[in-house]
Order: structure tokens, then C-alpha cells, then sequence
């Protein structure tokens, strides 16, 4: 009964991985990316998931019970290719739809994202049904993905799962395009002892999440009773909200010379819709879900994570 994770290469799909490997064992995962980053990897599966032929086929020769579908082309980039963006992250969700609608798994697993959020939103502890009219491409396919995934639960039968990701802050991986990318690169820069032009203004406040709670909610959703599982568009999540220059500030307490400059670019553009504070009661009700890390544990996290695999050279104040 194998898990399935398409877009192993990214952010989350990388570590999540790594712990369903440790769960279940390392033949019990198949991986599959549009890009391949290890020749040896045997588990691993070169596949374009917008090929509904190519990924019928990777159905039809494994016996796969569980789908994460950690695939996108996430909100920053979507802008910037819009047509792109709107068929690679719909035509995917759309193919595993169907191939569970058929009977060819059990379980899916898809992300949606604050970016489902708009202007016209509450902002602070923003409640799981409210209004949503996001205006950006990555934001308005993770919506009409939400609608798609209700639906085939309600007419199908389909034991569809998601959550709303808000950011999410790792090391092991690079950013990938996302509006909250910077979280990550400004310890990078810190580290390296560089300033950094941060394009998201000083006092933009944003859900945040470190990588293990992000990793912990997916599963923990996933090894949920399905009559526990009550909202089968999308949960929402939350763990911290902080603004880039509490960011700064927290880095400095470890690297006290880091400095950062403020420059907003279109990306703030598109942060200023989202909200400012995620209310995730339904989800913490629902399944127990609660994170662990809040802002000062995750700076640490990061900067030892960062400090012991690619700058080992750097002086923190720990």
C-alpha cells in the first residue's frame, strides 16, 4: 500500500518524504518529479503529472493507496506566467481527481493556501468560511481547486484532504517562487554575513509556519478517521504571524550585525490581501491538530539547520 508524492523536489514535498519513508519504509514510497535530482533513486518516478496518459500509467503499475499532490507553481512566479500557472496547477488536481473518482486510489492529499484569501477578507483571525476573492492567479486556482475537491467528496465518494498552508520556512530546500520566500532568504544572508533588500514592506504581518509543523499537520490530516474530517474543501492552519522587521530582529538576537534594507516590490503587492492572523480552531477541534514552534524556536531551528549543512564557517551568538 504504497504513498505516492508528486512534486517530491519541492519544499515540502522533500521533507515529507523523508518522514513517510521513516514511517513506512523506503519501498512504500514512490516519488515523482518533473525533474529528476538523483539517478540512483529508484523510488523516484520522472513524470509530468499535466500527462494524464503518463500518469495513469504510474497508477496502473504501482498499488498506491495514498496521494500528496505537492506540485505548483506557487504565487510570485504564477504571476509572472499566468496561463502556465492556471493549466500546471489545475490539470494536475484535475487527472488525480478523476483517477480516484475511478477507484485508483484511496486517499488524496492536496494544498490549498492563504493566498485563497482577498482584499475583502478579515485580516485577523480569519475564520474558515468567510469571503474569498483572492486576485492573484496562484490564489484563484487554489480556490477553484478547494470547490473541485468539496465536489468530488460530495458526489463521488472521493476521500479528498487539504489544508491552507500559510508560509512555509525550511533549510533543506531552496524558496520556490512564494510571495513569503523572503522568510527564507534572509537567513541565508545572515549567515553569510551579507545585508539583505527585503521585497515585502517592514510591518507586513503574515501567517508563517516552520517546515516540521507544516510536515506534522499533513500527516496528522492524513491519519485521520474519515468521519473526523469535516471540512473536505479546505482546513485552515495556522502557527505565527510576524512582519519582516520582527523577523529582522529575531535573526539579530543570534547575528547581531545582520542588517536589512526595504524595498517593496509587486510581491507586497500581493501580500497586503492576505490576512494578518488565521483562525484554525475547526482544524484543532477536528483532528488535534497544535504547532510547536513559535517565532523564536523556529530562528533557531533555521539558523543551526542553515549553520550545520551549508555555512558551517558562520559565528552565531547562541
Amino acid at each position: 500500500m504504497k504513498k505516492f508524492i508528486i512534486g517530491s523536489n519541492g519544499q515540502i514535498g522533500t521533507e515529507l518524504r523523508l518522514l513517510l519513508e521513516k514511517r513506512f519504509g523506503y519501498e512504500q514510497v514512490l516519488a515523482a518529479d518533473i525533474v529528476r535530482n538523483d539517478e540512483a533513486d529508484k523510488r523516484f518516478v520522472l513524470l509530468d503529472a499535466t500527462d494524464s496518459d503518463a500518469l495513469r500509467a504510474v497508477f496502473e503499475r504501482y498499488r498506491i493507496d495514498d496521494v500528496y499532490l505537492m506540485a505548483a507553481i506557487l504565487s510570485a512566479r504564477a504571476e509572472q506566467m499566468p496561463r502556465k500557472a492556471w493549466h500546471v496547477n489545475m490539470s494536475i488536481l484535475h487527472n488525480l481527481l478523476e483517477l480516484g473518482r475511478e477507484g485508483l486510489f484511496h486517499k488524496l492529499f492536496w494544498p490549498s493556501s492563504i493566498a485563497v484569501f482577498g482584499p475583502h477578507t478579515p485580516k485577523e483571525n480569519t475564520p474558515q468560511f468567510t469571503v474569498m476573492d483572492p486576485d492573484t492567479v496562484y490564489g484563484i486556482s487554489k480556490l477553484a481547486g478547494e470547490r473541485w475537491m468539496e465536489y468530488y467528496y460530495e458526489k463521488y465518494g472521493l476521500d479528498v484532504r487539504s489544508v491552507r498552508y500559510p508560509g512555509i520556512i525550511s533549510w533543506k530546500t531552496r524558496p520556490g517562487g512564494g510571495t513569503t520566500d523572503y522568510a527564507v532568504e534572509m537567513f541565508h544572508y545572515a549567515l553569510r554575513r551579507e545585508p539583505y533588500t527585503c521585497y515585502i514592506a517592514p510591518d507586513e504581518r503574515l501567517p508563517m509556519m516552520y517546515i516540521d509543523d507544516a510536515i506534522d499537520a499533513t500527516v496528522r490530516l492524513m491519519d485521520a478517521p474519515a468521519a473526523g474530517i469535516n471540512i473536505r474543501s479546505s482546513y485552515n492552519l495556522a502557527a505565527v504571524s510576524f512582519t519582516p522587521r520582527e523577523l529582522e530582529a529575531a535573526i539579530r538576537r543570534y547575528v547581531p550585525d545582520f542588517q536589512v534594507d526595504y524595498v517593496p516590490d509587486f510581491r507586497q503587492d500581493i501580500a497586503r490581501t492576505w490576512p494578518d492572523s488565521i483562525d484554525d480552531s475547526t482544524a484543532r477541534r477536528d483532528w488535534q491538530w497544535e504547532h510547536r514552534y513559535d517565532l523564536d524556536a523556529m530562528v533557531r531551528a533555521m539558523l543551526t539547520g542553515l549553520q550545520k549543512n551549508l555555512y558551517p564557517e558562520a559565528e552565531l551568538s547562541f
